[in-house]
């Protein structure tokens, strides 16, 4: 009963934490693409960091406030949560932003006919990326004037390094030997900042999904809300490469690192013998 107790607490976090992550990120394109209402990529990084504080902020009393399925895979193999977490954890990240794109267009879908009309976008067309990109993801990222040339390699190693980056940063803040981390209560802000920094880096090149339920599940959102195809515009399933296989791997790569190298060096410098991880959900 109390472990039960305890997978329910750890779905309903992730749910509500990635719901607001979402939200309020896809929020941020939302106004953006329709409204011109942020102006400059920095703009949309930062409501995309801040959101991932305050999501963090809000849930990680529930549950370890991963909101990722690639940060709760690195969690796994550095022994930080048991793997028998990971399908709820994961179940949870998805249908928590699925829900999120489900609101958004609840309040947006009249702006979003509107834009469509203005423009001449007829939905489910390869042009209708143009608003299907308040959901799903897109390389070369369309929102971008002068269209860089970016391959699907290209973009796999863009997402896989912008996730390397951002989860190696968790294992940092969080680490308990780490004796230069900040304080506990302000790691969520510079996790935020992570991510602020890296979706300004990346971005122009594929939006920075950097989250493998951030993109799948509001891409399979726009699908059935009429995108269809154009949703999933590679024929080569080339999203699945950059924006779960990228992140997968990147976070894969960036616990190993960390956990197998410089945590034992962080332990023998700071001389803690009994030195643990503040996130650990096993």
């Amino acid at each position: 009963m109390k472990y039960s107790m305890k997978l329910k607490r750890d779905f309903f976090g992730e749910l509500i934490g990635t719901f607001i992550l979402v939200f309020f990120g896809c929020g941020s394109v939302a106004v953006t693409v329709l409204f011109s209402s942020h102006v400059g990529l920095f703009q949309v990084a930062a409501i995309w960091g801040l959101g991932v504080a305050l999501a963090i902020y809000a849930t990680r009393h529930l549950s370890c406030a991963h909101l990722n399925p690639a940060v709760s895979l690195a969690m796994v193999i550095g022994s930080r949560m048991s793997y028998k977490k990971l399908p709820v954890y994961v179940a949870a990240q998805i249908f928590g932003a699925f829900i999120a794109a489900a609101v958004l267009y609840l309040l947006f879908s009249d702006s979003i006919a509107g834009y469509e009309a203005m423009h001449g976008i007829i939905r489910g067309l390869p042009e209708s990326y143009k608003t299907a990109m308040i959901f799903g993801e897109f390389y070369p990222n369309p929102g971008v004037r002068t269209i860089a040339s970016v391959s699907t390699m290209n973009a796999f190693l863009a997402e896989g390094v912008g996730t390397f980056a951002l989860v190696f940063m968790i294992f940092a803040l969080t680490e308990g030997c780490n004796v230069g981390r900040p304080d506990e209560s302000l790691a969520p802000l510079f996790i935020g900042l992570t991510v602020t920094i890296i979706i300004s880096i990346i971005a122009l090149l594929t939006q920075a999904g950097l989250n493998p339920a951030r993109d799948l599940a509001p891409r399979l959102f726009a699908f059935m809300a009429g995108w269809g195809n154009a949703a999933f515009p590679d024929k080569h399933y080339g999203f699945l490469t950059v924006y779960v296989c990228g992140p997968l791997t990147g976070a894969a790569l960036a616990s190993v690192l960390f956990t197998r190298l410089l945590q034992p060096l962080m332990s023998d410098k700071a001389d803690i013998r009994n030195c643990d991880c503040v996130d650990k959900c096993s």
